[in-house]
């Protein structure tokens, strides 16, 4: 099964989250690009306004989700939902998405993922093969290659028939 792992990420936690996923799993990675700038206090706030009114924003990506079966799609929490560039994401390739295999998983400084992926099965229309939530505390450990492993174990039961 082709399969596709797409992510945004601010501060480079998701993108160690995913990376290390892809690498597991061998699929194509492809990240997400916010052409907003969102670096600094300021635009962080912005950002979490942006979320909580769910805006879209200019995104960049390279792969068409259309050219595969399974589309993994990660992303940090924000304001206790998806940021404006996964949601610009799901926007722009809902039609292609619903359609396919889709898993989920999360970076959050503390809570908020659950709100996350229901708001993304909302605009999708189908419920995830699975999901995988990392909190800031298990990059302070090794909980968060465990959990990545298992998320990984329940994927590859798919991808792999």
């Amino acid at each position: 099964m082709k399969t596709l792992l797409v992510y945004y990420s601010r501060t480079g936690l998701t993108k160690k989250i995913a990376a290390l996923i892809s690498t597991k799993l061998k699929v194509d990675l492809d990240e997400i690009t916010d052409k907003k700038e969102r670096a600094g206090v300021l635009n962080y706030i912005i950002a979490g306004k942006d979320a909580m009114s769910e805006s879209l924003t200019g995104i960049l990506y390279a792969h068409d989700p259309r050219n595969y079966d399974c589309v993994i799609i990660g992303g940090p929490v924000w304001a206790w939902t998806m940021t404006p560039a996964i949601r610009t994401y799901l926007d722009k390739n809902v039609d292609a998405l619903k359609i396919k295999k889709v898993a989920f998983f999360a970076t959050q400084g503390s809570d908020g993922a659950d709100k996350k992926f229901a708001a993304m099965e909302k605009m999708l229309g189908i419920k995830p093969l699975a999901t995988l939530v990392i909190n800031a505390r298990d990059f302070r450990s090794d909980v968060h290659v465990h959990k990545t492993d298992s998320f990984v174990q329940s994927i590859k039961k798919v991808i792999d028939d």
